[in-house]
């Protein structure tokens, strides 16, 4: 008869039995709901790839763990017996029966964890883990960047550097926010971060090439009026791009500030971003240029962040975009026409329902569409399908933009782009930065930037 495996007598014991009963079940549980998922029968939830490649391998290793510790107890609670080194034999079936089941256990509990860690590693890189996991926190983040022209790029392609180095730090910044959420000390709202893991060089010359002249581009913005026929004005901007390269193209255009031919340096104040009290410039002969802001002191200066100028500078939400406001919101949702311009005073009532204060969603929903019906029930001959239209349309403007759990509300956060909501061009483009002759500034003339058609 083939022999037996038998536990050695130390692993006798309940903590060693509870660790072999529970690595056992959590081997069988991770192969069963992996083989489920390969097949496409494990639901697309975050909680089940939490569950499947975090939780269950944390118990299985956990209960392996267990195994050995409840055999050091047995051997420190009897000091006097002798403990003697096993002599492998593998004349011995016992022996070679017992070294068989140890290797396969050994490699069956290796591949576990190699499979269990690559798809740890894998599904923390996922937008879904990365926006969902935490629901609350990361909602209005997370909600922004599946409305953005950046919504199948991956949040670990811009905010994870290449690298061990970047990794590391990408998970260590990631265990101190998840200290924040279960200590409940999280921000609100979160506020951008300072500086970022990765460079506009690591991240967005990935897929934008910088050296690429990108010319004049024509811009339509399209805006309208709170009269009964929501009257459309519309603002044509021949916006100068440029680019910031002479080997291809001329050096001008907003993408001069790209850094190819010239080097930006500024000093920005970390709690007073848009204030910029000072700017370096060397051009691409060599020649530095100084420029301060009005009011500007050495103190101030020294006391700043200085750093280089890149694309984040300007494109500071490149993949969270926010609307400024409810009229510009409103506005984009009747320029794509899902607010429906033929109902009379659409555009104000919208702005007047997203504009009022909900302590949470279902209330917003509710209060948008209780205005809406309320304002257009004593207006008779009114078309119930444009309405529809309407309270649909101003419900996802409100969604989109506005968080209540975590108090983001409109224009909590700002573009860089253009000057009309926030300062963006004119933190420097002021006409108040000037070199210390005040023979040169830094100037506000429109057309540098566009020309108004």
């Amino acid at each position: 008869m083939p022999a037996r495996f038998r536990l050695p007598p130390t692993a006798h014991n309940p903590i060693s039995l509870v660790g072999i009963a529970m690595a056992t079940a959590m081997a069988w549980l991770f192969l069963a709901l992996l083989i489920a998922d390969l097949f496409g029968y494990v639901p697309n939830n975050p909680y089940i790839g939490l569950l499947l490649f975090v939780a269950i391998p944390a118990a299985f290793v956990i209960g392996l763990l267990l195994i050995p510790f409840g055999a050091w107890r047995v051997r420190r609670r009897a000091p006097d017996t002798a403990h003697e080194w096993p002599v492998l034999d593998l004349r011995d079936p016992r022996q070679r029966s017992l070294t068989v089941t140890v290797l396969a256990l050994t490699f069956v509990n290796v591949l576990i964890v190699s499979i269990a860690a690559f798809g740890s590693v894998h599904y923390m890189e996922t937008t879904e883990f990365c926006g969902t996991t935490c629901h609350t926190t990361m909602e209005p983040q997370y909600v922004a960047h599946g409305r953005s022209a950046h919504a199948q790029v991956a949040c670990v392609r811009c905010h994870v550097g290449p690298g061990a180095g970047a990794l590391i730090e990408s998970k260590i910044n990631g265990t101190r926010q998840l200290v924040h959420v279960l200590t409940n000390n999280v921000p609100k709202p979160v506020p951008p971060p300072s500086e970022l893991i990765s460079t506009a060089r690591e991240t967005c010359e990935g897929c934008h090439w910088p050296e690429r002249f990108a010319g004049d581009r024509t811009r339509v913005i399209r805006e309208f009026g709170n009269d009964e026929k929501n009257t459309e004005t519309d603002t044509t901007l021949q916006l100068h791009v440029g680019g910031g390269s002479r080997r291809r193209g001329i050096g001008t255009g907003i993408h001069w500030h790209m850094n190819l031919d010239n080097e930006i340096e500024f000093v920005r104040d970390d709690a007073r971003p848009e204030v910029i009290p000072y700017v370096r410039l060397r051009d691409r002969a060599g020649n530095v240029r100084e420029y301060f802001g009005e009011g500007a002191t050495p103190a101030q200066i020294a006391a700043g962040r200085r750093q280089r100028m890149d694309c984040m500078d300007c494109h500071n939400r490149p993949a969270h975009t926010f609307a400024p406001g409810a009229a510009r919101a409103i506005d984009d949702a009747m320029a794509q026409g899902l607010i429906p311009r033929e109902l009379p005073f659409a555009r104000r009532e919208a702005i007047a329902a997203v504009r009022a204060e909900y302590p949470d969603r279902e209330t917003a929903m509710n209060g948008i569409a209780t205005h809406l019906r309320d304002f257009y029930r004593t207006r008779a001959g009114t078309d119930a399908a444009l309405l529809n239209r309407a309270i649909a349309g101003a419900q996802d403007a409100w969604g989109g933009n506005v968080f209540p759990a975590m108090k983001v509300t409109w224009g909590t956060y700002p573009s860089n782009i253009g000057h009309v909501d926030s300062p963006g061009c004119f933190r420097c483009h002021d006409d108040s930065h000037k070199t210390k002759d005040g023979a040169r500034t830094i100037s506000q003339d429109c057309e540098l930037c566009h020309t108004i058609q």
